[in-house]
């Protein structure tokens, strides 16, 4: 399948992983259902009728519901990341001064257009903020970092996501624990939480009690639902596996968890979805997956 890759990135973003997660996905009448957005990956590939997204991240969600309205535009992209290219490719300490005055005038303002810029800019692509909220990554050291082909690509991305969204999804910025009980029966609800035991640069942390209390809540809910979350890896298993999902349904594939632009920064690790309806008739498709997945590594 053709993968919608939306137009902001962070460590962990399951663009690789959709097409498994599609051949999981059992057909519904309702609802699509993300109680954490992040990057919105999934959501724009699957998500077809009325949909509430989900994140705690305000950035995130402001910059996606202004898509959705019109007020951002690919042209308008376009226009600005272009403007801003040539204030990058200028400026001192090889477009380090310029980066900096984008993150300060993004920690004053906290422009959707200025949050594009340094999720793209940033270094290795991450997204990580400070207590107070603000952006704290640095510059990523390419002062000719938004060269036209660059920005081609990302005004493409803002447009396949802008034709992706219906006029019913919702966006909204508060706790998965408000969303979760809002499903019926005939929704699904696809969790992607921060992983409990493994370092993450998001938006906020994920404690145990976290990770009860979302246990507590698909357990309860009349809805279907996936989650999202790594089984083991080299060194140490995720310990909330038999703790909290156990009982459930589990289907897992090795993935690489990139966490840097050079091959070897890409770590092994397992992922697993746990699912509350059976599963076992796609589970042949993980071996092909895989492969296809390192083949377009």
């Amino acid at each position: 399948m053709k993968v919608i890759v939306p137009p902001i990135k962070s460590q962990g973003i399951k663009t690789k992983l959709v097409p498994w997660i599609k051949a999981v996905t059992p057909q519904v009448t309702g609802r699509w259902i993300e109680p954490f957005l992040g990057t919105g990956v999934v959501a724009f590939n699957m998500a077809q009728r009325g949909a509430i997204l989900n994140d705690t991240n305000p950035h995130i969600i402001r910059l996606y519901a202004d898509i959705q309205s019109g007020t951002i535009t690919p042209g308008i992209v376009k226009e600005y990341l272009q403007r801003e290219n040539e204030n990058l490719r200028t400026a001192g300490n090889d477009g380090y001064d310029h980066y900096r005055l984008v993150r300060s005038r993004f920690n004053e303002s906290f422009s959707p257009l200025d949050f594009i810029f340094l999720s793209r800019a940033g270094f290795n692509g991450m997204m990580r903020f400070s207590k107070k909220g603000h952006w704290n990554i640095p510059f990523c050291k390419k002062p000719d970092r938004f060269a036209q082909a660059y920005v081609t690509k990302i005004v493409n991305q803002v447009a396949a996501v802008q034709k992706a969204m219906r006029p019913d999804w919702n966006f909204v910025c508060g706790s998965f624990s408000d969303v979760i009980p809002q499903a019926t029966a005939a929704d699904i609800i696809y969790c992607d939480p921060p992983y409990f035991g493994r370092y993450v640069d998001y938006y906020n942390g994920w404690s145990e009690a976290d990770e009860e209390l979302l246990f507590t809540q698909l357990s309860a809910t009349p809805a279907r639902f996936i989650l999202s979350t790594w089984h083991h890896n080299a060194h140490r298993r995720n310990e909330m596996i038999e703790k909290y999902w156990s009982n459930f349904n589990i289907v897992t594939r090795d993935h690489f968890y990139h966490s840097g632009a050079k091959i070897e920064n890409r770590q092994s690790v397992v992922e697993a979805l746990v699912c509350n309806f059976p599963i076992e008739q796609v589970t042949q498709h993980n071996h092909d997956l895989f492969d296809l997945e390192v083949a377009a590594l």
